[in-house]
């Protein structure tokens, strides 16, 4: 290394100034402040400062002298150090310099590369003092254990191949800032040329500019201001000079985009430079990528009892995690909250829990001094073009958790395509976050933001207009979905409906895309649903409804279908349609029996819907509510009374002629072979089941559709139970088996469990233990690779 002692212009006041810029590198070097030097060395904090600003140029070889042994200089550094504190006395005292100084601005020199690197060369010449120093570090900064470990790896190595950046992104609120000064403040020790940070101002009107910023750069970096040449590349090629062997962190907090922090980045050595956006700078070359994600719901328990007192926040455990919830795991509005817990000592957590909970208040009451959530979503909103304005605001009117790109653009009057693109730039802004390869979310406040614009930017009536046109394509290709489960309509072309989404072209939609699609976007349909009934739109509603109920059967731990058929029941009285009241008040019926096991509800709507039928007529609406009936007494231990109705409802289907007839009575031979078999009449139920399963292969060789495979599906599946109620194992093998085979057929769906577990306790009654574990492994690999059956609608 060149000692920054042999390099200067051979003026006096120059060859001073060499000391102060020495003493400070050296002490920063030893890890020492300077009222830590002052202490141990016996000198004024005064004269220490003095020094390093170069007031004092020439102090006494005595005080050289202590400062060195407190420094633990060896003797060529000492020798230095005392050859520069000479260069600053009065005339007649300085030698004679044994070397001719040169011209022009000096090299860069080399710094010592962290606390375990030795040398004999001085340090490369100190920062100015002050200037962008880092801010303070927080306290009370907690988690991001594992980003902050990355970066302390990265920092380990002094002689890097490429200039190390990282760019710490994410959206608004997330504490991009306070990690950055944190990691900057953890990794000084390794970084003895000094720790810079700058504001490039990236959300402002104007921000900082790449060539204002060098300049501020450079002048920290001891750069007199007539020395900072005029143009951007000739600043930026200076820089790169100085910190080309300068162990030093920098901090660049809040860029605007790549072209104003590209010029400020080292082109070689072991600085390490880190970058904050809210942006994801995505042109950005070769750095590494930190991109911040909201607290787990342990680390935000755990900020909030740093910020308002341990003891508070563990003697409240369960106001604390909904808090840490209401705040959407947001480290900003964790702090907000915490600091509101600080100055209200005397209210507890569930106080500010109550008051969060009303989201109208929410942003409202996440402000404290200047310390507030809104204003943070505010800055980037306001940066973004018109269009992607506009989806963010529809996007709040999403219903899910998450959502595609086509919902959102059902929402925004856009194409799906272009409203993907969009969603992209968004993601790249921070403010909406991918949640699947091909779904969106927002964070719950950015949400609760979306919408305070939406009202204010839009109105209620754009705001009516837009969830009326995005919920009739929700309503249109929910029962154009479901519809591809119903026997009569199973070869129907999907995109014959001229209100279907214009970009699907090609042959009918798959039934597992259909399913798929009915699963994932449910709640979104079934708030489209909602909004239909609120407004008058009642034939919509039934209609819907209608469509759903063939699909429902795959489905039947789904708690939603209670919400859809009572809806299209209401619905139905609504319009003074008694016949659609009779069958959707039966749909009802078969959900509280079949899906909610509540079994009493369901025969005393089974009751309501067979005095209707018989009122008007319906026959076949008859056979189903005694079918229904039926099934509920059955799971009351009622057998007599079960099997009694299910004959009942053979006569009613029987004077239907009809697939829904044949279908029918396919069902009460199977409802009344399960109440033989659970009476004890095990024998009979197997031949009243394989009559019914029979029947069931007859309706599929006439009809092959998903409804058909599926009733000979469960009919063969408790034929396997009847079976095995008896000990006949290996021929209930065979049937769970004939059941899987039709399983299979309509895409898996979630009652297939059902039937892989028996086949399972079939396989293990026949000594049979090891293919059992191997079957149910590999289905409970496939079946949790095809991802959950149930999704949630969005609360809070």
């Amino acid at each position: 290394m060149t000692a920054v002692s042999g390099t200067g212009t051979g003026t006096d006041s120059e060859g001073a100034g060499d000391f102060g810029r020495l003493l400070a590198g050296h002490r920063v070097a030893a890890g020492l402040t300077q009222e830590e030097l002052a202490a141990v060395a016996g000198v004024s904090l005064r004269a220490v400062g003095d020094m390093e600003r170069g007031r004092t140029r020439g102090p006494q070889r005595r005080t050289v002298r202590a400062l060195a042994e407190t420094l633990g200089l060896d003797a060529r550094q000492t020798a230095a150090l005392d050859r520069a504190a000479q260069c600053g006395r009065p005339r007649g005292t300085r030698p004679v310099s044994a070397a001719a100084p040169t011209r022009g601005p000096a090299a860069p020199a080399p710094a010592p590369a962290g606390p375990a690197e030795t040398g004999d060369a001085a340090p490369a010449a100190p920062l100015v003092p002050g200037a962008l120093a880092l801010p303070r570090d927080i306290a009370d900064f907690t988690a991001r254990e594992d980003a902050l470990a990355l970066l302390a790896e990265l920092a380990e190595d002094d002689r890097p191949a490429h200039p190390r950046v990282v760019l710490i992104s994410g959206q608004p609120g997330l504490g991009k800032t306070a990690f950055a000064l944190h990691a900057a403040h953890t990794l000084a020790p390794f970084f003895p040329d000094g720790q810079l940070s700058l504001d490039l101002g990236g959300m402002a009107a104007t921000p900082l500019s790449a060539r204002d910023a060098l300049g501020q750069v450079l002048r920290a970096l001891g750069v007199a201001d007539n020395a900072v040449p005029a143009g951007t590349e000739e600043r930026a090629g200076l820089y790169r000079a100085l910190v080309r062997e300068r162990r030093l962190v920098l901090v660049l907090d809040n860029v605007a985009d790549e072209s104003q922090v590209r010029p400020l980045l080292p082109g070689s050595g072991p600085a390490v430079t880190l970058v904050t956006s809210r942006n994801a700078l995505p042109g950005l070359e070769s750095v590494l990528r930190l991109r911040l994600d909201a607290l787990a719901p342990g680390e935000a328990a755990d900020l909030l009892a740093r910020i308002a007192g341990r003891e508070r926040i563990d003697a409240a455990p369960d106001a604390t995690a909904e808090l840490a919830r209401l705040c959407g795991y947001l480290p900003l509005a964790l702090r907000i909250a915490g600091q509101r817990l600080v100055a209200r000592p005397q209210q507890p957590v569930s106080h500010l829990v109550r008051q969060l909970a009303a989201e109208e208040h929410r942003l409202d009451l996440l402000e404290t001094g200047d310390l507030a959530v809104r204003p943070a979503f505010a800055l980037s909103y306001r940066r973004l073009p018109a269009e992607s304005q506009l989806v963010l605001r529809r996007s709040a009117l999403t219903a899910g958790h998450d959502f595609t790109a086509a919902v959102a653009a059902a929402y925004a009057g856009l194409p799906p395509g272009r409203t993907e693109l969009v969603l992209e730039q968004l993601i790249d802004a921070g403010l909406v976050q991918l949640a699947t390869p091909e779904r969106y979310r927002l964070h719950d406040l950015v949400r609760l933001y979306a919408g305070e614009r939406l009202d204010a930017d839009e109105g209620p009536e754009a705001v009516a207009q837009a969830r009326a046109r995005a919920g009739d394509w929700l309503l249109n290709r929910a029962a154009e979905y479901g519809l591809r489960f119903d026997p009569d309509h199973a070869a129907a072309d999907p995109d014959a409906d001229p209100d279907a989404d214009a970009d699907r072209t090609g042959p009918p939609v798959p039934l597992t895309e259909a399913a798929r699609w009915l699963e994932e976007e449910h709640p979104e349909w079934l708030a489209a649903l909602h909004q239909a009934f609120a407004a008058g739109r009642h034939r919509e509603v039934i209609d819907t409804a209608e469509a759903m109920h063939w699909f429902s059967d795959r489905l039947l731990s789904w708690d939603i279908w209670a919400e859809v058929f009572q809806l299209s029941v209401d619905a139905a009285r609504a319009c003074g349609d008694q016949l659609a009241e009779a069958v959707h008040v039966n749909y009802l019926a078969w959900t509280y029996v079949t899906c909610l096991h509540r079994y009493q509800r369901g025969i005393d709507l089974a009751n309501e819907g067979l005095e209707l039928a018989r009122r008007i007529g319906a026959r076949e609406q008859e056979g189903w509510a005694l079918t229904y009936l039926a099934a509920g007494l059955r799971h009351l231990h009622r057998h007599r009374e079960a099997i009694d109705a299910y004959h009942r409802a053979a006569d009613a289907f029987a004077a239907v002629n009809s697939r829904a007839g044949w279908i029918g009575r396919l069902v009460t031979l199977r409802g009344a072979a399960n109440c033989l078999r659970d009476s004890g009449r095990a024998e009979e139920a197997v031949e009243s089941r394989r009559r019914a399963l029979a029947g069931a292969l007859e309706l599929v060789e006439r009809w092959s559709s998903p409804l058909m495979h599926l009733a000979a599906a469960m009919t063969a599946h408790e034929l396997g139970l009847d079976r095995a109620a008896l000990g006949r194992w290996p021929a209930a093998e065979k049937a769970y088996r004939q059941a899987l085979t039709h399983y299979e057929e309509i895409g898996r769906p979630d009652s297939m469990t059902k039937t892989l577990t028996e086949l399972g306790t079939a396989l293990i009654e026949q000594g049979r233990a090891e293919e059992a574990r191997e079957l149910l492994t590999e289905a409970l690999t496939d079946l949790s690779a095809d991802g959950p059956r149930q999704g949630r609608r969005r609360t809070g």
